[in-house]
């Protein structure tokens, strides 16, 4: 290793020697060369006539600038020079004069021109190399932000001759004491291995160095460097797998994406399947983390019945990576899908679904991606998503490739049970404006009548309901679709090939005329009569037609010469003779090789005597799948997944080993140092030894480090030290290491302070005495939040507190969700912590969006008598006590018909809103109904099934005899969730049971309240925006006058009047019975008729409904 060392140093400095040499001489004529391109441009410039310095006057000042002594000049030129490049401006002319300041010893100027370095030294090569000394001297600095971007800027030159230079120092900054500056050096391995693939065995020397670092600031560079690399040497993963796995939650986004995507690729190489027949799930496993003795003990009854037992490492992947499911970065929730579809077991695979469907919130690009590895999973497993399938209906607002992924996911969700409720969806996007979503959705309901059987003659009738549509794009894919369905059972739909031929002459599609062609060719049998007329017509128009349906003319023509020779003949031989002489040359030899087959003569030979069995021949009926069904063969979430087609740089899931490989080589071998190391704090910390035990986690590196650079170099002791040292430096040295580095979280300051408290309790007994008093608390709660079975795990893979301060929640929550087929005893253990559990499965996932978050309530012993009374005046709630449910200003009388007494076999059912609140539920919205015998028996058991799983209704009680002619009013409530869709139920007698529907308008779901003026328009300000629906409309002669208003208003929603003091201004309020929320109506008298009619409400949906049913109530007389 010394020797190959000294090796690059001396071929380093030669590389430096030869860059000196070339520079000094291009700064020779640098100088003139650059003064003469300025004035030719300066030449070309005013020559085209533009004033003279108009664009390089900036430029001309910004170089004056640079060229000053005074720094802050200097300063606020680079300052301008950034700007302008993040405008995506060019700067390259300026590159000379920045180049002079890299050697300022202003760090602020420094930092800027390494930014500008960065930018434009590939494309300034050798203008760059002038520097390179000043770029090797800065990596010396004391700042780390200043040695990060020296090498930053170095691995940016692009020329092979400084590759010596890169190399060492790339391994000089791998050893570095800052873990920002060590996370620089992983991504300059990438851009060397690019410029010299020949480095690639030193690069994997320095990343299997880097690959043992326990900062979390490095752990996602070098990986992503690992998989640039060398991705196929997975036995640099073995020893570092268990850390990779712990240091995953605390890791910047990014990186977890990339460490996740790797982890998904090591398991698939190293763990037995999951997904296998008989597999158990019993993690009683896990109690012997890592513990060969007790794994010895296990194996001869694992060896009798040979069920599955996952391995304990692929269990900590998948533990430590659900918590990620909570990210608020997009492509990390991706990837922990991909990796549970991947890597868990069936029944665990559904973790991830309310994740997925959280991201359709996001930006369509997201979704665009989100849907289709939704589209690929949806396919395999249907039960996933079923319960989302509202997530998948169709908005307006989305785009045409956003209607079509939905499309495809909620066709693939399609089963016997929800088929009604998706086909019609689908009626109303066919009525779409927009033609391809249309034409889409039409392939779709074929693909759901061709899967289900129960509904195929259902959506036959709706397509050719179609047919008679007016725009063609709809017609022609309807009897594209309506084809493929005939061909599953054409005796039965004669009917429908008759309507379609007599719709023929109406429809212009090409492809959709050949469909109706070939249907009438294939089964002219049962058309005789209107198979020859078709000919006849397209005999005609042959010459007009398109090649596709030109094709299908010479078929049908064959075909019925075959079957009904005596009235078509003459007609085939025509078409032959005008597909003999087509301009396109499929038409002729389609027609020769028609004429030689159908008509026997001495050249054709016996081929003609096949000519019905080849044309006639029963065809199979043609299958529709998904276009998403085969690409589960690539990872989801990868580009090739999105493409369908392998791209650059993918690198395939290998299949799961028939055998797992030993799990023995992810053991770590710093066991015995820590026991040897513990019973020193026996006496002090007797309490948190296990805790503290665990600081030599992912230490394999350290004391590997420590143990191999016995002989004193200075990188092997800096990358010993690594987390504690790099704090110490980013103190000293600068402090804006947290701000470039973005790693400033809670976790990192809790292992600060843990590692400063070991620290001083070995030093001195006394203060540790003090301290561990001080701190007993804070360590009950944190050793309390795992299962035993987590922190014998995490204690004996050597996980510190690192980990465990980082992880403790996301591990002791997700272990209650993937733990659950553990036995009975296991159950039993863990109830007295079940009180603790709902503190922690609060998540993002579980929170509904219109649910308000918890108040904590204070304890009235905590505050003093006079904060109290500070304190009186204060209200939680949005809304002023003094606004309040009063009574209705107007009740109708009007009944609504529910069942008919038709329908209804004598039994007829109308419902009313009284208007009131209700008495069951403050939520609900209540409902009288009047139910009437009017057959001539008595009905019994009279009573209301509220099937619909979702719908939160109070029924009334049995009604247990109800006389013929007899009626009887009965009350019930409804929570309609403040939207107007209707609630379906079912309405049941003894005997028989009616489907039955109460839709509310819009007006109905309000109750009135009252308030003041002063309090109305205060609320009213809170509510503006978004939140504000506003019209002018004309009102009706007759509702001019303020008595009238009031009336129209009250009798179209359930408010209540608002005292005003103005005689042109009439205002009202109410709030939502569901949810509380205020209802705001004004409306301000104008000049003539017109008025302005505004609602506030933060449910803008309702409030643009109510808008529009009180505009039309206003303008009526």
């Amino acid at each position: 290793m010394d020797g190959t060392f000294c090796t690059l140093r001396s071929g380093a400095a030669g590389a430096v020697r030869t860059a000196m040499v070339s520079a000094e001489n291009l700064q020779l004529t640098l100088k003139t060369r650059l003064s003469q391109e300025e004035q030719a441009l300066t030449r070309t410039t005013t020559a085209n006539g533009c004033p003279e310095g108009t664009h390089s006057t900036g430029n001309e000042d910004l170089k004056e600038m640079l060229e000053s002594n005074k720094e802050s000049l200097k300063l606020e030129a680079m300052k301008r020079v950034v700007g302008l490049i993040s405008k995506g401006k060019n700067a390259s002319e300026l590159f000379p004069a920045v180049v002079k300041n890299v050697a300022s010893k202003n760090i602020e100027l420094k930092k800027l021109v390494y930014v500008y370095l960065v930018r434009y030294a590939e494309e300034q090569q050798d203008l760059a190399l002038l520097s390179i000394s000043t770029f090797q001297r800065a990596l010396k600095d004391p700042n780390q932000l200043i040695r990060a971007s020296a090498l930053r800027v170095l691995s940016s030159i692009r020329v092979t001759i400084i590759v010596p230079i890169m190399m060492l120092a790339i391994k000089e900054a791998a050893a570095d004491m800052s873990p920002y500056v060590r996370k620089t050096s992983a991504h300059a391995i990438q851009k060397l291995y690019s410029l010299d693939p020949e480095q690639k065995e030193h690069l994997i020397e320095v990343i299997e160095k880097l690959l043992k670092d326990k900062s979390t600031l490095v752990a996602g560079s070098v990986v992503m460097a690992f998989e640039e690399v060398c991705p196929e040497r997975i036995d640099l993963i073995h020893k570092n797998y268990r850390k990779l796995c712990n240091l995953l939650v605390d890791v910047e986004e990014w990186g977890q994406v990339v460490i996740m995507s790797m982890l998904t690729r090591y398991a698939r190489t190293q763990f037995a399947s999951p997904w296998s027949e008989g597999a158990q799930f019993d993690e009683n496993n896990e109690r012997a983390f890592y513990d060969s003795d007790s794994e010895e003990k296990k194996e001869q009854p694992e060896e009798q019945v040979k069920p599955y037992v996952m391995d304990p490492d692929h269990r900590l992947l998948l533990r430590n990576t659900k918590p990620l499911l909570q990210s608020r970065n997009t492509a990390v929730v991706m990837s922990v899908a991909q990796l549970y579809w991947h890597l868990a077991p069936s029944h665990e695979v559904a973790i991830v679904t309310k994740s997925l469907v959280r991201l359709l919130r996001s930006h369509r690009e997201v979704q665009y991606i989100v849907l289709q590895n939704i589209a690929t999973m949806s396919i395999q497993r249907k039960g996933m998503f079923e319960p989302y399938m509202k997530s998948f209906y169709v908005r307006s607002t989305d785009a045409t490739h956003i209607k079509t992924l939905k499309l495809e996911i909620l066709t693939n969700l399609a089963n016997e049970a929800n088929i009604s409720t998706i086909l019609r969806e689908f009626q109303t996007y066919v009525k779409s404006q927009d033609k391809a979503f249309a034409a889409a959705t039409i392939q779709a309901i074929g693909r759901c009548a061709t899967n289900i059987s129960e509904v195929t003659d259902t959506c036959l009738s709706g397509l050719v309901l179609l047919l008679s549509n007016r725009d063609e794009t709809v017609v022609g894919e309807s009897v594209v679709v309506i084809k493929k369905l005939l061909q599953t059972q054409p005796t039965q739909h004669s009917d429908i090939i008759k309507h379609m031929a007599k719709l023929f002459d109406n429809i212009t599609v090409a492809m959709a005329r050949a469909s109706i062609l070939w249907l009438i060719g294939e089964y002219c049998e049962r058309v005789p009569k209107i198979a020859p007329d078709v000919l006849r017509q397209m005999a005609k128009s042959f010459t007009g037609e398109e090649d596709i349906v030109k094709l299908q003319v010479v078929n049908l023509a064959a075909k019925l010469y075959l079957t009904n020779s005596k009235q078509t003949k003459l007609l085939t031989q025509y078409i032959l003779n005008l597909g003999k002489y087509d301009p396109s040359y499929d038409i002729r030899d389609r027609t020769r090789f028609i004429r030689q087959l159908i008509v026997p003569n001495e050249k054709s030979g016996a081929l003609s005597k096949y000519a019905r069995r080849i044309l006639l021949a029963p065809k199979p009926a043609p299958v529709i799948e998904s276009a998403f069904k085969d690409r589960d063969r690539f990872q989801l979430g990868t580009l090739s997944h999105s493409l369908n087609s392998k791209a650059t740089g993918y690198l395939e899931l290998s299949d799961w080993p028939a055998v797992a490989p030993d799990q023995s080589v992810r053991n770590v071998e710093v066991i015995e140092p820590v026991k040897e190391w513990a019973p020193s704090l026996g006496k002090t910390k007797s309490k948190s030894k296990r805790v503290h035990s665990d600081d030599k986690f992912y230490s394999d590196s350290g004391e590997e480090e420590g143990g191999g650079g016995e002989g004193g170099s200075a990188s092997s002791s800096s990358g010993s030290e690594d987390s504690s040292s790099s704090s110490s430096s980013s103190e000293g040295s600068d402090s804006d290491e947290e701000k470039s580095s973005g790693q400033s979280s809670d976790h990192s300051h809790d292992n600060s302070s843990s590692e400063s408290e070991e620290s001083s309790s070995q030093s001195d007994v006394e203060p540790q005495k003090k301290k561990k008093a001080t701190n007993k608390p804070p360590q009950k709660k944190k050793v309390a939040k795992p299962t035993a079975k987590d922190s014998d795990s995490s204690d004996e893979n050597g996980n510190g507190p690192v980990a465990q301060a980082s992880s403790s929640d996301s591990q002791s929550s997700s272990d209650s969700e993937s733990d659950s087929g553990t036995d009975q005893k296991k159950k039993s253990k863990a109830k007295p912590k079940e009180e603790v559990k709902p503190k922690k499965e609060v998540s993002l996932l579980d929170l509904d969006d219109f649910t308000p978050a918890p108040v904590a309530t204070v304890k009235s012993n905590i505050l003093s008598p006079s904060l109290m009374s500070d304190l009186e005046g204060l209200t939680l709630s949005n809304v002023s006590s003094a606004i309040q449910v009063t009574s209705p200003a107007f009740v109708p009388v009007q009944n609504h018909s529910l069942l008919h007494r038709m329908s209804g076999k004598g039994l007829s059912a109308q419902y009313s809103f009284p208007r009131q609140p209700c008495l069951y539920q403050s939520s609900m919205v209540a409902v009288q109904l009047s139910l009437t015998n009017s057959s001539d028996h008595v009905l019994e058991e009279v009573h209301l099934d509220k099937s619909p799983a979702g719908l939160d209704i109070h029924c009334f009680n049995t009604i247990e005899r109800l006389e013929p002619e007899a009626s009887v009013s009965v009350s019930m409530g409804i929570d309609f969730k403040d939207s107007t869709q209707a609630a379906n139920f079912l309405l049941c007698t003894k005997e028989d049971q009616f489907s039955v529907s109460i839709q509310p308008a819009v007006g109905e779901l309000f109750l009135p309240v009252t308030m003041t003026e002063q309090d109305f328009c205060k609320e009213q300000g809170k509510l503006l925006g978004m939140n504000e629906s506003s019209a002018t409309i004309t009102m009706a002669a007759e509702n001019t006058s303020s008595l009238p208003i009031v009336e129209q208003v009250v009798s179209v929603a359930n408010v209540g009047v608002v005292p005003s003091g103005q005689d042109n201004m009439h205002r009202f309020a109410g709030k939502t019975s569901s949810s509380g929320a205020l209802v705001l109506v004004s409306v301000e008298r104008r000049e003539s008729s017109k008025a302005l009619l505004t609602i506030n409400t933060d449910k803008s949906v309702m409030g643009s409904m109510l808008l529009r049913d009180l505009k039309q109530a206003l303008a009526q007389a």
